[in-house]
């Protein structure tokens, strides 16, 4: 079982995307080196692109920031973002002209264990866990 290494950032404005990758990458990579079973790169990939995606949505479509949660746990990698805004994420026709609209297909797609929690205080938590 890897040591629980958890990482908690708190992000805000255009660069968050490029924060949050940034140190899941250094986070994965600590928390990867104390496990006796490496991870996938395809894995680390995917967690990456997920944590971009929602980090990213998170920024763009509420009034505040998010916190970013990373978890290496036994069967994958816990991803969790929380941000201010109650309003569900929606699924949305992807433009292929790079308009958007590809964000929450691809967390339903490539992660597994989906799931929205709402707080009585407001605002709401994203999970999704990307398997080894």
């Amino acid at each position: 079982m890897p040591l629980q290494l958890i990482l908690h950032l708190d992000l805000h404005g255009r660069d968050a995307a490029s924060q949050a990758r940034r140190a899941a990458r250094a986070h994965l990579a600590a928390a990867a080196a104390s496990d006796d079973q490496p991870l996938p790169l395809v894995t680390v990939d995917t967690a990456l692109l997920l944590i971009s995606e929602l980090v990213t949505n998170a920024v763009r479509h509420t009034g505040g920031g998010c916190l970013l949660e990373v978890r290496l746990a036994s069967n994958g990698i816990d991803i969790e973002v929380t941000d201010t805004s109650d309003a569900e994420p929606e699924s949305k026709r992807p433009d292929r002209r790079g308009e958007g609209g590809w964000g929450w297909h691809l967390v339903n797609r490539l992660g597994t264990d989906v799931g929205i929690r709402h707080h009585a205080a407001g605002g709401k938590t994203i999970h999704v866990r990307v398997p080894r």
